[in-house]
């Protein structure tokens, strides 16, 4: 919250509704109605400064700023866009007609989701893309550019496999330059998949499948093109079953693997749960 006194009401408020919407809550100590209505104003903007801003007059001590917006009781919001009028509310609000008026001018929580996960995606923060997407697509799993930016994820993290089956379900109508870049994107994820050295070692190990080094040098291929999963499942059977001697390398890679893996990814607490359980 802002609040908004003579000497910052230009910057605050003017300069302000130029680049976002600005909700001006007009209150006085004497009415709790609107000092109620301020504090539930506050508590519904909250971590939405990119898209509103929260500006409080306390009538009492900047009569002159009420006065100049006509206000002819409380408790008063009015929202601005540009420096003008907009919308706005008057008298006590329950929650579901607060709910009401916000939601005529507020983003839906799935666009507000997407656009975290974007920027996540920009700032190389994958945990939290994966996260802000995952809740979006749940939200809507209709939507193209929702569905488009969960491929990326996908594709980010290893799941190949995943990644093309949704990009299948791009309508054609959407099918834009970035849905043609995931498409490319996903063939180049297929094909480091199953690459010649991959193919090659997989052929050795089906001949000799006892052979302990081959495993471990499979795994690691395939953690190097984020087939986690097939990596962990031949570590931890090498871990489980091995002896002393090859034990402690595989042990290594499969913790490796794992500190590479996101906060919060599943594969990585499902496998800390095998291993748990092997060692105790």
């Amino acid at each position: 919250m802002i609040a908004i006194t003579l000497d910052n009401f230009q910057q605050a408020v003017v300069e302000a509704s130029k680049s976002k919407l600005v909700l001006v809550s007009f209150w006085a100590q004497k009415v709790p109605e609107s000092v109620e209505l301020r504090d539930k104003l506050a508590a519904r903007l909250s971590g939405l400064d990119d898209y509103i801003s929260l500006a409080t007059v306390d009538c009492e001590s900047q009569e002159q700023i009420a006065q100049q917006f006509g206000i002819q009781g409380l408790p008063t919001a009015i929202l601005l866009k540009d420096a003008q009028p907009l919308d706005g509310i008057s008298g006590p609000q329950d929650d579901a007609s607060l709910g009401e008026f916000l939601d005529k001018h507020l983003p839906k929580a799935e666009d507000i989701l997407l656009g975290q996960a974007k920027n996540a995606l920009d700032e190389e923060q994958l945990t939290e893309a994966q996260t802000a997407i995952t809740k979006a697509y749940n939200i809507d799993n209709s939507r193209a550019d929702i569905k488009l930016v969960l491929i990326d994820v996908y594709l980010q993290t290893g799941k190949t496999t995943a990644a093309k089956a949704l990009l299948d379900t791009i309508m054609m109508v959407d099918q834009d330059s970035d849905y043609q870049a995931l498409v490319a994107k996903a063939e180049l994820a297929e094909q480091a998949e199953n690459s010649p050295e991959i193919k090659a070692l997989e052929a050795q190990l089906a001949a000799t499948p006892d052979d302990i080094n081959l495993s471990q040098q499979l795994a690691a291929q395939y953690s190097q093109v984020n087939r986690q999963a097939e990596a962990l499942t031949i570590l931890f059977r090498l871990v489980q079953a091995g002896d002393e001697s090859t034990k402690d390398k595989s042990k290594e890679l499969f913790l490796d693997i794992l500190k590479a893996l996101p906060d919060g990814e599943p594969l990585a607490a499902k496998f800390r749960r095998k291993l748990y359980t092997l060692m105790y």
